[in-house]
């Protein structure tokens, strides 16, 4: 599904240059299900930026599917983007004066689908969601997990092989972050390839596997499980 290899990525800041993705090295194959955990500054945001295509990086080489990203012109770059890829955001990114209906058949307005069929499916995708009820509700008048359930249902409208997901559950209280976990397993089952960016290790649990990041590196399996470990002890750290 997806290859980095050796990806740097810097940032200029004033005269000096910030180090923020260190030789990062990892594969994901079709149909998995990954969390990627680090601190605040650990480079999690930038990584996924990179691998949503909306920022560059500066050396190493990222291939999805066949293809290597690279110094892509915003054309080919957004046919990617609108093709293979869906976004969840922490924030939803909703359109507060659309109803749900409408955001969710937002991508399929840019792919040029006429409004009636685009509507038709949108629908369906709502009511995939649990949301067909909702569909002439703008986000004011919504929950959290009702938001972010939109928000799911407009990241799988484009059909996406891969799902990004940034903190998916980070406005939500536990048991909506347990419902949006258990849609986002459902999604994953139907065979859609699924990276969720999250800080919370019940959430990460939920995963195949988890990717650490700290410091813009990826952490070694048994610095990963020493990280994981004190996390789910939070006494072992004061003991070491």
């Amino acid at each position: 599904m997806l290859r980095l290899t050796k990806v740097n990525k810097y940032y200029r800041v004033g005269t000096h240059s910030l180090h923020v993705l260190r030789d990062i090295d990892f594969e994901v194959e079709d149909g998995e299900f990954v969390a990627i955990m680090g601190s605040s500054g650990s480079g999690k945001s930038t990584l996924l930026n990179i691998l949503g295509i909306l920022d560059d990086y500066d050396s190493g080489e990222y291939r999805l599917g066949d293809t290597i990203i690279r110094d892509l012109s915003e054309s080919r770059a957004a046919h990617f983007r609108n093709r293979l890829i869906g976004f969840v955001f922490q924030s939803f990114n909703l359109l507060p004066f659309k109803t749900a209906l409408e955001n969710v058949a937002l991508p399929l307005y840019y792919q040029g689908v006429a409004r009636r069929k685009r509507n038709q499916i949108a629908m369906g995708f709502l009511e995939r969601v649990g949301l067909r009820d909702w569909a002439d509700h703008t986000p004011s008048e919504m929950s959290g997990g009702q938001k972010q359930r939109v928000a799911i249902a407009r990241a799988l409208i484009g059909k996406p092989r891969l799902i990004l997901a940034d903190e998916p559950t980070g406005a939500l209280d536990s048991e909506t972050s347990a419902q949006i976990m258990e849609l986002m397993s459902e999604i994953n089952r139907s065979g859609i390839t699924v990276l969720i960016v999250t800080h919370d290790p019940e959430v990460a649990a939920r995963c195949q596997r988890t990717i650490r990041l700290k410091d813009g590196k990826v952490m070694s399996p048994e610095a990963a499980a020493a990280a994981a470990a004190a996390a789910s002890h939070p006494g072992m750290r004061a003991a070491t």
